[in-house]
């Protein structure tokens, strides 16, 4: 049977936006993984030292923003222990939004993403609600349902700070129509933490847990663990490895029995994250290309698709949008 391609099942989670073309988290980025196919934009909330909640990849940023090479704010360089693994940079819990809005995003991985690191310095560093007026704005752009997915980025250790990221993003999602059945545009809420979800359910939004690939992480894969996770969330964002692992030789093995465990259980499966370069793909499926260069990827997402997936989590949300069009055509 065809499925309804105006809203395909399958959605397209753009991960911090289109971070294969732009620096990740910036309303650049988000813009056009909406354009290019996404249905989501994905966002990593952290908390300012004043309480509001701006985008970026973990707590540190000085690997995503500019504010290694700003002298005024040289003496901001500390260690923190986040769960357990010390870390030395700068963290936005020691900055006002005030000061965080002098920043400009860079690229994460310029080596892997050198015309990305082109565009260092372009881009301010976003807030929760400028990404919200954002997603409604693509909304009403491009005709069709524009949603946002953040995740509470290390909550234990905001929490820790006395900057509890729960409380803000309630707030915020109710004064901007985001809560309850019906939102303004869709929600989903993430975490890798049972008990920031827990404390999210009043809003009434499908909450997703995410499930790293260590063994910390087993007890939740299993059919007993999935039937406990359904009682505070409504699906699952496992690392692509639980549901369609590479073999030693790197080729895509057999699916596991994750997505079908999972949907028993009445959870949505969304992996991450689908990239595009040589260097993140299963050696079987890279180019002749060196690590920065595209490889076979459409053969990646076609495994996970059969495999049943609901959403995937993707830094090429084309890419996705394209491979999802011809399995849609094809099934």
């Amino acid at each position: 049977m065809r499925r309804n391609k105006q809203l395909p099942h399958i959605k397209i989670i753009s991960h911090r936006g289109a971070s294969g073309h732009r620096p990740e988290h910036t309303l650049s980025s988000y813009t056009l993984g909406a354009r290019y196919g996404g249905d989501f934009i994905e966002v990593d909330l952290v908390s300012t030292k004043d309480g509001h909640l701006i985008a970026r990849h973990e707590p540190e940023i000085g690997h995503t923003t500019d504010v290694a090479s700003r002298p005024e704010f040289a003496d901001r360089r500390g260690t923190r222990t986040i769960d357990g693994v010390e870390v030395t940079g700068f963290f936005a819990e020691d900055f006002t939004l005030e000061e965080i809005r002098t920043l400009r995003a860079v690229e994460r991985l310029p080596s892997v993403r050198p015309d990305n690191a082109a565009h260092d310095g372009d881009y301010p560093v976003p807030t929760l609600v400028e990404i919200i007026e954002l997603a409604k704005a693509l909304t009403r752009e491009l005709g069709r349902p524009i949603g946002v997915y953040p995740e509470t980025k290390h909550p234990a250790h905001h929490a820790s700070a006395g900057l509890g990221l729960e409380p803000p993003l309630i707030r915020t999602l109710r004064e901007h129509g985001l809560a309850g059945p019906e939102p303004e545009v869709p929600v989903f809420l993430q975490s890798f933490e049972p008990e920031s979800l827990k404390k999210l359910g009043e809003l009434r939004l499908p909450r997703v847990l995410l499930i790293g690939a260590e063994e910390r992480w087993a007890p939740f894969t299993t059919r007993e663990g999935l039937a406990g996770v359904a009682a505070f969330a409504d699906a699952i964002g496992p690392d692509k490895s639980l549901v369609v692992a590479v073999t030693e030789d790197g080729e895509l093995g057999e699916p596991t029995s994750l997505v079908a465990d999972a949907h028993d259980a009445g959870l949505l499966v969304h992996p991450y994250t689908f990239r595009s370069e040589n260097h993140f793909l299963p050696e079987s499926l890279r180019s002749g290309g060196g690590p920065t260069a595209y490889g076979a990827f459409a053969a990646e997402y076609e495994a996970f698709f059969a495999a049943g997936v609901d959403g995937v989590f993707t830094d090429h949300s084309r890419h996705a949008f394209l491979a999802r069009e011809i399995f849609l055509d094809e099934g």
